[in-house]
């Protein structure tokens, strides 16, 4: 396993957490809206910063989707 896909999946389920949600739901929903092919294009900045960092950007991507 790639260390893009393993922190990816990390990633998922800390934010799966933070969010209160299932994390199958929220694979489907990154999914759908293409932001999981997004963060794992952000794994060099994700993996270097404060977690809570990923959460407010990937909550960016979810306000510009539903705009």
């Amino acid at each position: 396993m790639s260390n893009e896909y393993a922190f990816f999946l990390y990633l998922l389920e800390k934010y799966a957490e933070y969010k209160n949600v299932y994390t199958a739901d929220l694979l489907t929903e990154l999914d759908e809206t293409n932001i999981s092919e997004y963060i794992m294009q952000m794994y060099q900045m994700y993996h270097t910063e404060r977690i809570e960092n990923a959460f407010l950007d990937i909550d960016n991507k979810f306000e510009e989707k539903l705009i």
